[in-house]
């Protein structure tokens, strides 16, 4: 998991190239493990700081935004890097507009495994098999 955060981290907003099925897999449930500790910290020392009640709704969570806001661009990017393993362009991502259809089309090519060998986006994938 480590090794696939850091990769996606380190192309923090690179959208050629490819990436594999684990390593996308792994860099959701990194987003999805850092947004909920993001979310308990808000509840639980940044609102309290801010004059509400812990966990208080309407407290805000300015940590959580920042967080999500630093994620972006790298999930974009992981997003569209992972589109390319199956061959298809990025653009697809916008897919993710059509309400529920759009969104689980992308998931059922997110679970495909990548293309063998190299394709019109690049090497394969060499750290992680797809």
């Amino acid at each position: 998991m480590i090794e696939a955060v850091q990769t996606v981290l380190r192309k923090y907003a690179v959208f050629s190239g490819r990436a594999s099925r684990s390593e996308y897999w792994w860099w959701i449930l990194f987003v999805v493990i850092v947004s909920i500790v993001s979310q308990i910290i808000d509840g639980a020392v940044v609102a309290p700081a801010l004059g509400f009640q812990a966990f208080e709704e309407g407290a805000g969570q300015p940590l959580s935004m920042l967080v999500s806001l630093a994620l972006l661009l790298p999930g974009l990017g992981v997003a569209v890097r992972r589109l390319h393993d199956i061959d298809r362009s990025g653009w697809w991502f916008l897919l993710i507009l059509v309400p529920i259809v759009g969104f689980l089309i992308l998931l059922y090519w997110f679970v495909q495994p990548g293309t063998k060998g190299d394709n019109q986006y690049g090497e394969a994938p060499l750290q992680y098999a797809s």
